[in-house]
Formats: C-alpha cells, structure tokens, sequence
C-alpha cells in the first residue's frame, strides 16, 4: 500500500511539473501575440506617419521664397568705350557682354568685371547710331543697330564652349546672321529713329520708324532643292499709322504681330501676316491717365506684353479672342511693384516670370501665371543704367549711373506654383477668362504650365460620387437580403460569388470597360435608360403574378429561394431593354439619343466618361461594400430578432428598427472602406474615362482623378522639378482626403456603436 501511495504521488508531482510548463508555454506565446500585435500596430502607424512626412518633404519647397544676393560689385568694364546700351548673360554665368552706344561691345567675366574681349560692330565709315533694339532673348542674342545713313546692322553675341584638359572654356565672339553688309532700310538715307528685328531660321523682320512713318521689311530665305545656294526675297511695305510719337516697337517671335507704343501710352496692335498688307487691329491706352510707360517688354513666347509705369505698377496684356472672335488686347493681372517708376523689365527666357528694377535700383522678381512676388531686394539708391537676367533665371546683372555693376545669385526654383495657381481660376494666356486648368507640359518651350488641382479634386469626387451611386443600392440590397432573408443553403453559394469579385485584378476590369464597356453604352444608350425601368416593372409585374401562381408550385419553392426564380426574369427584361432600345431611339427621337442630348440639351458626349467609370467602378466596389455590410447584419444577435418577431413585428419592421440599428456601425464602415477604395481607384480610371481635366458633372463627360493623374506623368516627370513636386503635392491631398474621411468615419461608427449598444 505504501508503495502504491509513493508512486500515486510520483505521478501527481510529474503531472503538476508538465501541467506547469505547459501554462508557462502558453503564457510565453501569449505575450509574443501581444507584443507582435502591438509592434505590427505601431508599425503601420510610424509607415504611415513616414509616408506623410515624405511626402511633406518633397513638396514643402514648392512654397519657399526666393532669394536674391549680391555676390560682387565691381566698376563698370571699358568705361571708355561708351554708354551701355545693353548688358547681356550666357547660360553659365561666366561670361557677360556690353553693347554701347559707339557700337563696341565688351565680353567681361561676370563674378569679376575682368575683360575677356572687346570687339568693334562692322558699322560703316561715317554712319552714326541713331536707335538700337535687341531682338527676342530667345534668339542667341541678336541685336540691331539703326545707322544714321538709312541702314541696319544685325549682330549676335554667341559663346563657343570647349574643354581643353577637362576644364571648361566659354569662348565669346560676334557673328552676322544677316552678312556683315549693312542692310538698306531706307534707300533715300534717312535715319533710322526706331528699330526692332526678328530673326527667324527661314524668315526675318526688321521695322523701322524714320521719316515720319512705319516701315517694314521682311526677309524671306528660299533653298533650292537641287543646290545648298539660297535665295532672299525681300518685301517691304509702309504702315498706315501715324508714327510722330512712337517710342516703342516690338515683333513677336511668328512675326505676326506688331506692337506699336506711343508717347500718350497708346498701344497699336498691327497685323503682319499679310507683310504687304499691314492692318491695324486695335488702338488702346494702356496707362492710368497721369501716368506714363517707362518699360515695355515681351514675356517669354510673346504671347503677352508687359508694361511698367512711372506708379510702380508692371500690367500684362495679353491677346484675347472678344465676342465676335476677334484678337483684342486686354489687360489680365497687374503687379505693383513699387512706389517709383519701374524703369526696367526683364523677362525669363524659359519661364513666365520677369524682374523688374524701379528707379531707387529695387530689385524685384516676379511670376505672371502664380501671381507671387519672389523676391524685393533694396537697391543702394542708385539711378540704375541697364540689367540683364541670365538664361536660366539663376542671376542677374544691374548696371547704375555711379559707373558700377552688382551681380547678384538668384535662387528660383519653383515660382509656377502658389496656393492662388493651385486652387483657384486663373486667367492664362491665349484664354478667354480666368479657368481652372490641369496642363502640366507641352512640346513648345514657351508654354505656360498650368497646375490647377481643382480639376483632378473634383473628377475625383465625380468618379467617386457615380461609382458608389451605382455600387451602393446593390451593394447594401444584396447584403441585407442575404444576410437575413436567404436560406443557409443559398448564402453559402452567393456570398463567395460576390466576394471572389473582390478578387479581379481592376487593370482587367479597366480594360474591359475602355475597350468593350464605352462602346457598347454609346451603342445602347437609350437601353441603358430602358433597363432602368424595364427591369423593376418586370419584377414588380412578376411579383404581382406570383401571388397567384398555383399553390403547387409555391410550395415546390422553398422560403428564401425566390431571389433564383427573379434571375431569368431580370435576364429577360434585361434583354428586352436592349433589343427594344434601337428602334425606339429611332421613333422617339429621329435618331440617336446622343444626337437628341446634343442638339436639343446642348450636352455633349464622350464615348469614355463619369457613366463607364461608375459602372466599371461600381462593380469593383460591391464585393467590399456587401462583404462587410453582409457580415455586420448577420453578426446581429438572433435573440434580438427573436425578441421583435415574438413581440409581433414583421419581418421587414424587425429589420428596419432593430438589425439595421444594431449593425449601423458596420453598414457605415463598409460603405466608407467603399468609398476610399473609389476615390483611390487608379487602373479603371486611367483607361475608362480619356484622363480629360474638365469640371463638367455631366455623366456623359470625362474626367481625371488625382490618382489616374499621377500614374500617368510621374513617368515623364524631372525628378525635384516644379512638375515633379506638383504631383507629389496631389499625392498629399489624396492622402489627407482619405485620412480625414476615414477619421471622421471612424469617430461616427463608433458614437454609432456607443448609442446602439444597449439594443
């Protein structure tokens, strides 16, 4: 017996000692779960606050100033070879030139004012120079002189870049584009009291005021095809304007246009397309009354002209079509740069921005199109002489009248972007009236980039708003009709089906709503709007006849399947509608519907627009949506539905007052996971709606979400350009959207929670 007791409490020690280690175990595995889950918490959190803050950090400067400092100041080079006419930069800084008024110019370093190389314009024995203009910055340089004796020379100042042992030389020297043979402008030798030039590859044009009047020749280059010899045909013709008072006279870059400004502040526009025939367009005072123009200068594509006066204001004028569809100019922004005359205006040779130096010396730098003041630096008081911006905005050198040059380092990177630019309507070039705009790029280097947001926010909600209208009636409808009124037999196969659509990649989804889905609904339009009525009559009529039917045959139909017998009778009305839709279009409406909405509502129609992308959109959004509604309703208590019934509530009272109540909170959920999975969609906007920026609620209309805007330029996009960070900027306001959206989702699901809990 004893030995009996010994080996009994033997075993009881053994099976305390496993029963031990075994809870130790568990308890070990137990505080890894916790401590997993907390780590995996914490870091989907940091991922996401890392995500923000990169993304933070490639926008943030988008909106830093501009800076401007002087790096050197230095007197003037070759002071004795005459007055500066005009200072010029190349595009490395390095190396200036200085055009004066005896005809020398100077080529100096920039950093130091040390001469490089001092060359005489080929002007003939005994002319003088009685008018001076620079051509388009644009155009390498070019420069013209008008000589006392009824002649032009054209000069350009050009920069040979070589590396000899590795180390970059910029070799200055002046070339004649048109020969070195003065041009005849006036062959009875009047001088030439203004001037202007353009200097194209095929063509060039030089207008010239002496005499009392307007004077145009154009020079036209023919290559014969058989031969590298060219020809020149010249064509000249005399402006009917009166020319007394001119001052002014500039050309744009198509040498269309000509731009004639007086002493009064009177602007010509003049048509020289036709360069035998002249004709003045429009005659307009481009000042306040009191006031007077002390700069004008093109901005960079010509498009627009900029006007400085004696208040400190700089105005842009641009051509805009009238009402009669005829070019006008009229005056879109003004900048008040000073409270003194702004006596110079220089614009960007790549972008739409501009500095100014008013008479105190202020350097000032400016953006048309955002409309932001870069930079206002104060001068030392004096009377500037001549500036000059380099060609990539990065510099700029102001000459004053005490016989001294400032060169200044300008940091400039991203001044197309202001929260003005980005939000709100701006009046851009060649526009009739301000707009919103998303037009990131253009083959033309003068293009004006415009980086409205407001147009990629709103087709994002329009996308968003079409796909949860399509989604959310079937999505929510289906859900609770399978959650509470189907059999366990039937749900076991339709809830699968519809969450295995989950799983379809949405590129297929987007391929099959652009290339088969828009072309069958342009095509069957008006069996589209036939479905829509077609199908609940069809069900309401079957409904009506179901009660009726035999009672043999409702009882081979067990309660719950009714939903398999309405499948065939929606396939059939559906068809119906669509086979009916053609011939009816043509009774009804003498044609298409498209043709009837276009002609009689004025609306238009896009094969791929908001109609494709709510259904394409609406059909990947369902499976989210019903899955998790359809899973919050049956989680439902069943005693709580137990408890309505036996209390005497119908089926559909007990769903209504209790189980909708009661699963609100996940119902809410699903439709907002639904809704940030449309307003994030990608694939399916990209190819369903033809990316069109347009603000149109039409659903007939396409549209560009901002997610379908970045997948298709971050591409081509120069990393840490203005472009660059402007899509990066959409990417912060797509993920501040979802952020707010689903907090405040969150924060109603769970006052939703808090106040039908006690149910």
């Amino acid at each position: 017996m004893s030995e009996i007791n010994t080996h009994s409490k033997y075993s009881s020690a053994i099976n305390q000692s496993s029963g031990g280690a075994h809870e130790r175990w568990r308890l070990i595995k137990d505080a890894i779960a916790r401590y997993g889950v907390i780590a995996g918490g914490l870091g989907v959190i940091v991922a996401v606050v890392m995500i923000f803050f990169y993304l933070l950090y490639v926008v943030f400067p988008l909106f830093l100033s501009a800076t401007a400092e002087p790096v050197s100041h230095y007197d003037v080079p070759e002071q004795a070879l005459g007055k500066t006419l005009l200072l010029g930069v190349e595009e490395q800084n390095e190396v200036a030139a200085r055009f004066t008024d005896v005809g020398q110019v100077i080529f100096f370093q920039v950093p130091t004012g040390k001469t490089i190389l001092t060359e005489a314009i080929k002007i003939p024995q005994g002319a003088q120079i009685t008018s001076f203009a620079q051509g388009s910055p644009n155009n390498e340089g070019a420069v013209i002189y008008g000589l006392s004796d009824g002649k032009a020379v054209i000069a350009k100042h050009q920069y040979k870049i070589t590396y000899p042992n590795n180390v970059r030389l910029i070799t200055p020297s002046i070339a004649y584009p048109m020969g070195e043979a003065p041009l005849v402008i006036d062959p009875a030798g009047a001088a030439i009291e203004k001037i202007a030039v353009k200097i194209g590859d095929k063509a060039s044009t030089v207008v010239a005021k002496f005499g009392g009047k307007i004077h145009l020749s154009h020079f036209e280059k023919e290559t014969s095809l058989f031969s590298d010899e060219a020809t020149i045909t010249r064509t000249d013709s005399v402006l009917e304007y009166s020319a007394v008072d001119v001052t002014e006279i500039l050309i744009d870059k198509d040498e269309a246009n000509l731009y004639l400004l007086d002493k009064a502040g009177r602007l010509g526009l003049v048509d020289i397309g036709n360069k035998t025939k002249p004709a003045l367009i429009q005659e307009q005072i481009v000042v306040e009354a009191g006031q007077k123009v002390t700069s004008l200068a093109f901005l960079n594509g010509d498009l627009s002209l900029l006007i400085g006066d004696t208040s400190g204001l700089v105005s842009q004028w641009s051509k805009v079509r009238d009402k009669l569809n005829r070019y006008a100019m009229q005056k879109i922004r003004v900048f008040k740069v000073s409270d003194k005359a702004v006596d110079m205006i220089n614009t960007e040779q790549r972008r739409k921005g501009f500095m100014t130096v008013d008479a105190d010396g202020t350097l000032g730098i400016y953006h048309s199109t955002s409309e932001r003041e870069m930079v206002k630096e104060a001068g030392a008081g004096s009377h500037p002489t001549a500036a000059a911006i380099s060609p990539r905005a990065n510099a700029a050198l102001i000459q004053s009248d005490d016989g001294k040059i400032s060169f200044w380092k300008v940091d400039n990177e991203h001044p197309e972007v202001s929260l003005r630019s980005l939000w709100q309507e701006v009046w851009y070039e060649s526009y009739p009236k301000p707009d919103y705009i998303w037009q990131s790029s253009s083959a033309n280097s003068d293009f004006e980039p415009k980086y409205s947001l407001t147009p990629l926010v709103f087709g994002t909600l329009k996308a968003a708003f079409y796909a949860m209208l399509v989604a959310m009636p079937l999505a929510l409808m289906g859900a609770i009709y399978t959650a509470y009124f189907m059999t366990p037999k039937m749900r076991q196969y339709v809830k699968p089906s519809i969450e295995l659509m989950g799983a379809l990649p949405t590129v297929i989804l987007g391929f099959l709503a652009g290339l088969w889905l828009a072309p069958f609904i342009e095509e069957h339009l008006a069996g589209l709007f036939a479905l829509l009525m077609f199908v609940p009559l069809a069900v309401i009529l079957f409904a009506y006849v179901w009660q009726y039917l035999p009672k043999s045959v409702l009882e081979n139909i067990a309660e719950g399947w009714e939903a398999a017998v309405l499948i065939p009778v929606i396939l059939l009305s559906g068809w119906f509608a669509l086979s009916v839709s053609v011939p009816l279009e043509s009774l009804l409406f003498h044609g298409t519907l498209r043709d009837w909405f276009k002609t009689e509502l004025g609306i238009g129609y896009d094969q791929r627009n908001a109609l494709v992308v709510g259904i394409a959109m609406g059909f990947a959004v369902i499976p989210t949506i019903f899955s998790i509604a359809e899973d919050a309703i049956f989680s439902v208590p069943k005693h709580l539905t137990v408890g309505s019934l036996a209390l005497g509530a119908t089926p559909w009272q007990t769903m209504i007052k209790v189980v909708l109540l009661t699963a609100s909170p996940g119902i809410f959920s699903a439709v907002m996971i639904g809704l940030g999975r449309a307003v994030g969609e990608t694939m399916i906007v990209l190819m369903a709606t033809g990316n069109t920026p347009v603000m149109d609620i039409s659903v007939f209309q396409g549209l560009r979400t901002l997610a379908a805007n970045i997948a298709v330029e971050m591409p081509e996009s120069e990393v840490d350009s203005t472009h660059y960070r402007v899509l990066f900027l959409a990417a912060l306001v797509l993920f501040m959207f979802t952020f707010v959206f689903n907090t405040l989702a969150e924060i109603i699901r769970q006052r939703l929670r808090e106040k039908y809990s006690s149910l």
